[in-house]
């Protein structure tokens, strides 16, 4: 089987083309792969399926989704919110009925009228103020003959927008951590908030959370590491809740060894979201297998991280009273952390395995280039098996198998 691989690849600084970089290795092992140049709009000849990530950055996507239109095949969903995406192949080519017509036909009138008040200048744009509303994940789906996502809540959305073909859920893959040393940047208890910051990594909420624990628990210490998106003033809330000076330490965008060093350098990390546009966090999965206690939103993917790994803090009006709490709880209670740090390690080792995920993708990608024809074959393949070994219908062994095909929609 050959499969041509369309992708943002290093040294593009984006979280999709380090996901890249980690798959192909693992991939190649298992299929023959053609990583396609960017830019280019046709596979190699020979080609038996294609494999096309897309995110929400046109800058990134948008020659993918190009190549998508002119042959169909497996996408692989990073984001299910693609309306950036979706303006900048519309309204960022100078396609303004382009707009209108995607945003009529997912959101009906109503929504081609809001995309008229946006060309206008109107109104601010969507893509800005309310993305979350209008995910415009159609200009996408319907060219997927087959869709890979990372988290059952986007297989969930996926359904809901109507799509009827294969969907596949294929976990992120998790990185081994590499051979750093850790880099402390304080002596006390150290959190860690690590990507862009922006008001949608709920950033002004942590700011006041840990200025509320602070008081009581001076010797802790946030680490912020990542550029700070445009518009939002960090310098202003620092020195609002006395931060600037005191408390928080700074960093901007890193090397990939150093971003390593800093994680392993903290006690927590902490990887708020809302609105969610149906991502998965690289920064979360690094952490997972760095062993590092987790404090993430209640939302989306996060949500579906298991408890005893992850501690999670719902998006209300009690938001920053629960994140407070939680991070009191993780400055005291060593055990606490301890455990976290130990469940998060073992579920990157069980769940996100590197070779796991690259099996799960392999299948997907024979399922899609054969058809039901694989589907049957592989069903047959495993009942015999399990018949072979003794394995009885309702028993445990029978339901685990069960779990692990209905994984990837064969049971």
């Amino acid at each position: 089987m050959k499969v041509a691989y369309f992708s943002p690849l290093p040294p593009e600084q984006t979280g999709i083309a380090d996901y890249s970089a980690l798959l192909v290795p693992a991939l190649r092992e298992r299929v023959e792969l053609a990583v396609v140049r960017r830019g280019r709009k046709r596979p190699p000849r020979g080609t038996d399926v294609c494999l096309y990530h897309v995110g929400n950055n046109p800058d990134a996507h948008a020659w993918i989704v190009d190549a998508l239109r002119r042959r169909p095949g497996v996408v692989v969903l990073h984001d299910f919110v693609l309306h950036h995406l979706a303006a900048g192949m519309t309204v960022g080519r100078r396609d303004g009925h382009g707009y209108l017509d995607l945003m009529e036909r997912e959101h009906g009138v109503v929504g081609r009228l809001l995309a008229h008040g946006v060309l206008d200048k109107r109104i601010p744009p969507l893509w800005e103020s309310r993305p979350e509303e209008f995910p415009l994940a159609g200009l996408v789906l319907e060219h997927a003959t087959g869709v890979i996502v990372h988290s059952r809540t986007v297989r969930d959305l996926v359904r809901g927008a109507g799509y009827d073909r294969r969907v596949w859920v294929v976990p992120h893959p998790a990185w081994a951590p590499p051979p750093v040393e850790p880099e402390r940047v304080s002596a006390g208890p150290l959190f860690g908030c690590f990507g862009v910051l922006n008001q949608s990594k709920r950033i002004p909420e942590l700011l006041s959370a840990f200025a509320e624990m602070r008081a009581r628990h001076p010797e802790a210490t946030l680490l912020l590491v990542g550029p700070t998106a445009p518009g939002f003033d960090l310098d202003r809330r620092l020195q609002r809740l006395g931060l600037r000076e005191d408390g928080v330490v700074r960093e901007g965008r890193v090397s990939e060894g150093r971003l390593w060093a800093l994680m392993a350098g903290v006690d927590v990390c902490v990887n708020l979201r809302h609105p969610t546009m149906g991502e998965t966090s690289g920064v979360v999965i690094r952490a997972l297998g760095l062993g590092k206690p987790l404090v993430v939103s209640d939302i989306g993917w996060f949500s579906e991280l298991p408890p005893e790994a992850a501690l999670k803090v719902p998006v209300d009006d009690a938001e920053v009273e629960t994140l407070a709490a939680a991070l009191e709880l993780l400055v005291t209670r060593e055990d606490v952390r301890e455990a976290m740090g130990r469940a998060g390690a073992a579920l990157a080792r069980r769940e996100h395995d590197l070779g796991r995920v690259a099996d799960l993708y392999a299948a997907a990608l024979e399922e899609a280039a054969g058809g039901d024809a694989v589907a049957d074959a592989v069903l047959r393949e495993v009942s015999g098996a399990a018949a072979e070994v003794g394995i009885e219908p309702g028993s445990a062994e029978a339901r685990e198998l069960a779990r692990r095909l209905a994984e990837v929609e064969l049971g």
